[in-house]
């Protein structure tokens, strides 16, 4: 350990005398004096030296941890010292170019002291022409961009024009044929409206006179494909007496129709409705309550075949269903016998 510190405090003013003998020696060069390496292979060789003089007794780890806290320091060293050659490179270069700065304004200055008059005399000159002719610029390019503009609209009016058949008359001369049927198809358009327009004048005259209710004109009725007036009036009185027939006869067909099934709720006993399209609903006059009902539906064509709907009253007659419709397939057994059992409830009540 005395020969680590003494070899350390050694190095120390060895660097001290060699920096204060020197002040005015390159950091550069210094700093590629001092190698790590060196340093590193001296504190090896001096701790060699001191491990050969000691025993095996004497050999502590604490020593190899020293070792280690050396080499470690020497690599922080060595870093140390590539980093400040890194920032002295840099600044070596960032001093060139100020200095080449430096001397370009230094002739600059030598040449405006060469030129005081002329230059004073100039600048004001200079920058009022300048301003003139920024203004100048900016009228001029305002005049252009609105030049732009005009440009684009008369383009897009050319080519709407050249679209549309337009062309220039001083340039190109246009053949009109005799027979041309561009005349032809308008003259036959002009007529066409013509007549339209006759065609509706005496439309319009005959929906006035109708409105008036009075007498159609001579000229109207003869123009005219309606009938005349007299012929009106006895559509009229047909239409009317039609109507009134029709209406007697829906009074009979209704009267006959209550009558009929009045007739069927008597002989049958059953109340048939028709609830919607094929579908009816019969309801026994011996019917506990009003809600007691069975709902057929034709399936067949013309109503030929009728299947029963299920419902909260057929649910309650199961062994009538099962033996009337299931295995003996026959309606109307099925009502008499149901008409039998609620007949039969009614009278043993």
């Amino acid at each position: 350990m005395f020969v680590l510190a003494s070899w350390r405090a050694s190095q120390d003013l060895s660097g001290g005398q060699t920096l204060s003998s020197a002040p005015g020696t390159n950091l550069g060069a210094l700093a590629l004096q001092v190698d790590p390496r060196e340093e590193r292979d001296g504190m090896r060789a001096i701790l060699g030296s001191y491990d050969s003089e000691m025993t095996q007794a004497e050999y502590s780890p604490q020593l190899t941890r020293r070792v280690r806290e050396a080499e470690d320091m020497v690599q922080k060293v060595h870093a140390h010292s590539t980093e400040m050659e890194a920032q002295l490179t840099q600044a070596l270069e960032e001093l060139g170019g100020q200095k080449q700065r430096a001397d370009m304004l230094e002739m600059e200055l030598k040449m405006l002291k060469s030129q005081p008059g002329s230059a004073e005399s100039s600048f004001p000159f200079c920058r009022e022409e300048v301003d003139t002719l920024r203004l100048k610029v900016e009228e001029l390019e305002g005049e252009r961009s609105r030049l732009e503009q005009e440009k684009k609209m008369l383009e897009l009016q050319l080519e709407r024009c050249t679209l549309q058949g337009d062309y220039d008359q001083s340039r190109t001369k246009v053949l009109h044929m005799s027979m041309n049927p561009t005349s032809a198809a308008k003259q036959r358009l002009r007529e066409d409206r013509d007549q339209l327009q006759e065609e509706c004048e005496r439309l319009r005259g005959l929906v006035r006179a109708l409105e008036r209710g009075g007498p159609i004109p001579a000229d109207l009725e003869a123009s005219s494909s309606l009938p005349s007036s007299k012929e009106v009036a006895e559509l009229r009185k047909q239409v009317e007496s039609a109507e009134l027939k029709n209406q007697r006869l829906k009074e009979v067909f209704q009267t006959k129709i209550q009558e009929f099934r009045k007739v069927c709720y008597t002989l049958t006993g059953y109340q048939i409705d028709v609830t919607t399209e094929s579908q009816y609903r019969l309801t026994s006059q011996y019917a506990e309550h009003k809600t007691d009902c069975l709902i057929f539906k034709a399936t067949g064509p013309s109503g030929s075949k009728m299947q029963l709907l299920e419902t909260e009253f057929s649910r309650s007659v199961p062994e009538l269903i099962e033996l009337h419709l299931l295995r003996q397939d026959s309606i109307p057994a099925f009502l008499s016998s149901l008409t039998l059992d609620l007949f039969s409830r009614q009278t043993a009540a």
